[in-house]
């Protein structure tokens, strides 16, 4: 995998105005899309993952489902992602096919990236890099690090944390793969500007 990829905002509660705003990163140049919520509501949790397939579908954009392998089986998309403490790979496996896309939170951990590929993931995910709304409590990464890890992973590296438009090359240096990014293009004025802006990256490198 390699591109932009993009995380839904985990509090949006209205499905029509959830499936404009991605339709507009894909727009923009987004290549992967995360459904994430973080409501307990599992009815309204159907139906924005529903408007979030919708806008995917229309242009054949992968959809992955953060956290849960139960929703992400309703909507039949292509994957999951799973944190430390979101269940086993193999699990998920199991239950998604042996075609699904099964990403990994890997933090600044070597150890759980080896656990992750011995387990059978599609991509590891670093982080996080910079300062972060989304996870501001979650483990600093430096670059330097990341570039490590990114040398001795066998898996794509998907590095996350603050990544926006000023810092993206130096990320990209590091020979991650995917930049997944939420707030830099979802709080954004102009959210396909948005991540055109990040997007433009990857046709500027091999």
């Amino acid at each position: 995998m390699r591109g932009l990829y993009v995380i839904t905002p985990a509090h949006e509660t209205d499905p029509k105005q959830l499936e404009n705003t991605v339709r507009a990163a894909i727009a923009g140049g987004a290549a992967w899309v995360q459904f994430r919520h973080k409501g307990a509501d599992t009815d309204l949790a159907l139906e924005l993952g529903q408007a979030t397939l919708a806008a995917c579908e229309a242009t054949q954009t992968p959809l992955l489902v953060n956290d849960h392998i139960a929703l992400a089986l309703q909507l039949n998309c292509q994957g999951v992602h799973l944190g430390q403490n979101d269940g086993a790979i193999e699990d998920a496996r199991l239950r998604l096919g042996p075609e699904a896309i099964i990403g990994r939170t890997c933090h600044d951990s070597a150890a759980f990236m080896q656990d992750a590929v011995k387990a059978g993931a599609s991509y590891c995910a670093f982080g996080r890099l910079f300062s972060s709304s989304t996870k501001p409590d979650a483990p600093g990464l430096s670059l330097a690090r990341l570039a490590q890890l990114v040398t001795s992973c066998p898996l794509p590296v998907v590095a996350i944390g603050g990544i926006n438009a000023n810092n993206a090359e130096s990320v990209l240096a590091t020979g991650a793969a995917a930049l997944a990014v939420s707030g830099a293009v979802f709080d954004a004025p102009d959210i396909a500007e948005a991540a055109y802006g990040l997007a433009k990256y990857f046709k500027e490198t091999p």
